[in-house]
């Protein structure tokens, strides 16, 4: 069974960036929902049981009912996603990445503030809800990306890339503070973005 990731920190912890009117509603209820329903998927799916995440969402074709393979999809990419993007969240982050995510960083997009800027866009320009997200493939090569509703690099490029860090342009992930000014929540999420986490999460990927 699928459990989501546990929070190191208090539902107020990154106000003013992040209210806890919207953590609670955010991972008590949406995320919290995710990962019911996609228990609940692969209890219809015993071929499944027993498969990391990451398994299941890099084979979705393996699925053979369209109806379930969607149920697995949006359910299996809500939950993966939300606990990556509560993991990579701290009240004391912030700080610029330093170490080998520093040094490929200045490698891929020329420094800190020029990756900020890539992913910012990106998250901008999601049409309606979705993600914006920082991965590294196998070589350690970073790359900024945007997928729809809860898609993921992990099935959009076959398990060739692994998502470090996802920024969520869902609605329920701002409205409830930033109402419809996406920007001003995005700018925001960059004062609690633990990059320690995202480096920790990138050396793993490699």
């Amino acid at each position: 069974m699928f459990e989501q990731v546990k929070l190191t920190y208090d539902f107020n912890a990154l106000e003013p960036h992040i209210d806890e009117l919207t953590m609670l509603t955010h991972y008590g209820k949406h995320h919290a929902a995710y990962t019911n329903n996609l228990n609940g998927a692969i209890e219809k799916l015993p071929s499944l049981k027993g498969k990391t995440i990451e398994e299941i969402l890099m084979d979705l074709d393996a699925i053979g009912d369209s109806a379930l393979r969607t149920t697995v999809r949006n359910n299996g990419g809500g939950f993966y996603n939300h606990n990556l993007f509560f993991a990579t969240l701290s009240p004391k982050g912030g700080k610029e990445p330093g170490g080998d995510l520093g040094k490929q960083i200045q490698s891929d997009f020329g420094g800190f503030e020029e990756l900020r800027k890539t992913l910012t866009t990106h998250a901008a320009s999601v049409f309606g809800s979705g993600w914006a997200w920082l991965s590294t493939d196998k070589d350690g090569k970073l790359l900024v990306s945007s997928t729809p509703n809860q898609d993921n690099p992990l099935m959009t490029h076959g398990g060739k890339l692994t998502p470090i860090f996802g920024i969520d342009v869902w609605e329920h992930a701002y409205y409830l503070k930033y109402k419809n000014v996406r920007a001003d929540y995005v700018n925001a999420l960059f004062n609690v973005i633990d990059w320690e986490k995202v480096a920790e999460l990138y050396q793993q990927a490699l």
